[in-house]
């Protein structure tokens, strides 16, 4: 046994000490992304606490509050169209039980006037425009602007359009692939693999598992961005469905498991972007980034706009 540790001890002191070193330098083994687009300011569904969410005017009134990046999902309607929604039930949005997929485009309802902010509980946005707003106007009218596309649905012809819309109008750099599926992201990347993309729910398990075992700096990565909860939103602004969420001694360890400054440091140096969400309060805005976050989801991009402004002002 004590010759067994002789030669166990030194080798688990050298892994452990290799590890620590290349976790802060992880340049000396892997080469840093270089991605189209750099966001501080992400605005979750086109900035929903402010206009009505995934409508034209939530996502041009984000990018006139200096938003650098429109977050959105995607669904496919009955003839095709990829129309921009969070939900393909419509019941929350428009207020008929209806699935969006089993409608043609001309047949849409509108959003109602007035749509609760899912991430910031008695709060709700209103707005001109209740229409659902299609991907393509949203390419055509911002261009250069980086989007950040969720697919919830298993569906290949919904991913195939995305793509090729994608390609139509030149973005393959600036807009990214999401989803918590791994199954759905094996499709996506699949069909455009020149696409940034995120990480699913189950490479960010694998993530925390090669963190927290010292793996992580020996590992190549793919994914370009890391989007995940603030955990301290839970239970405060964001009131989740899962009775297991609302037990707020599993949000503190949940916080305390996931929200590594060392983690986050890393990635960043790795050039992969860490944004955290949904941040619709100063304070949660300054424990992201004082987190190691290197950009904030938020659905107030007027908001967001002016912590970061008197941010940069103090600096």
């Amino acid at each position: 046994m004590s010759s067994f540790l002789y030669f166990i001890l030194p080798a688990l002191g050298g892994y452990t000490l290799t590890s620590v070193y290349l976790l802060k330098n992880p340049l000396i083994l892997h080469k840093r992304k270089r991605t189209a687009f750099y966001c501080s300011h992400i605005s979750h569904r086109g900035g929903c606490g402010e206009k009505i969410e995934s409508t034209m005017e939530a996502f041009t009134h984000a990018v006139e509050k200096g938003t650098q990046m429109l977050e959105m999902d995607c669904h496919l309607t009955h003839d095709g169209h990829v129309v921009v929604s969070h939900d393909e039930n419509l019941l929350r949005q428009t207020g008929h039980d209806v699935t969006l997929s089993s409608l043609n485009l001309q047949d849409l309802p509108l959003y109602k006037e007035r749509l609760e902010v899912t991430f910031y509980a008695g709060r709700y946005s209103s707005g001109a425009d209740r229409k659902f707003a299609l991907l393509e106007d949203v390419f055509r009218k911002f261009p250069e602007m980086p989007v950040s596309i969720e697919i919830k649905e298993n569906n290949s012809q919904l991913i195939e359009k995305v793509s090729d819309l994608v390609k139509h109008y030149n973005r393959e750099d600036i807009t990214v692939w999401a989803t918590v599926n791994s199954s759905i992201m094996k499709k996506c990347r699949t069909m455009n693999g020149f696409m940034p993309y995120s990480f699913t729910v189950s490479k960010g398990l694998l993530l925390l598992f090669l963190f927290y075992s010292g793996l992580l700096p020996f590992v190549p990565l793919g994914e370009s961005l890391l989007q995940f909860y603030l955990p301290r939103i839970i239970n405060r602004t964001f009131i989740p469905e899962k009775r297991i969420l609302r037990n707020n001694l599993i949000i503190s360890v949940l916080e305390k498991v996931t929200m590594r400054k060392s983690l986050f440091k890393h990635l960043a140096a790795r050039g992969i972007q860490v944004h955290l969400f949904v941040c619709n309060e100063d304070e949660d805005i300054k424990a992201a980034l004082d987190m190691g976050a290197t950009g904030v989801m938020s659905d107030y991009p007027t908001l967001l706009s002016s912590y970061l402004c008197r941010a940069r002002s103090q600096d």
